[in-house]
């Protein structure tokens, strides 16, 4: 799964990839853990069972999940789904939602020059996410690891 997401998303470079998880490592909290959701991970679009890329280079997203409770407290306060435990994205057309972390996905989306989506979230509803809602998950960089 992980050649997947380097060869779909990264087109096949694994020093962008690896650039990509430096950059969320130095530029998130301490203990953050980061996954990989969505077509980039299955090949396969939500919304219409297309797969990534499917218009065209650069057209899919890269869904990130952050996991941690530091992280969650980057999120404006009415910004959760569940609070405490699940916000709402972080994206191009919400980054009031997390602003101090917009900066970073900026710039990421520059290095990847592709969408990039933000949410955070607790293991427990990622799990949930994956088991219940058949949404598999890649995890990049694990709490605490370090570059």
């Amino acid at each position: 799964m992980r050649q997947r997401i380097i060869d779909l998303g990264f087109d096949s470079d694994e020093k962008l990839f690896q650039e990509f998880c430096h950059q969320l490592i130095n530029g998130l909290p301490e203990k953050t853990g980061v996954a990989l959701r969505g077509s980039v991970v299955t090949d396969e679009r939500y919304e219409d069972g297309l797969p990534f890329d499917a218009e065209g280079r650069g057209t899919s997203d890269l869904d990130v999940t952050l996991i941690g409770d530091q992280v969650m407290q980057y999120w404006v306060a009415d910004e959760f789904y569940i609070p405490g435990l699940h916000t709402k994205p972080l994206s191009d057309k919400t980054p009031e939602v997390a602003p101090a972390l917009n900066p970073l996905r900026q710039r990421l989306q520059q290095l990847v020059n592709r969408p990039v989506n933000f949410q955070a979230t607790a293991n427990l509803v990622l799990f949930a996410r994956e088991v219940l809602m058949n949404q598999p998950y890649v995890i990049i960089i694990e709490p605490g690891e370090k570059s």
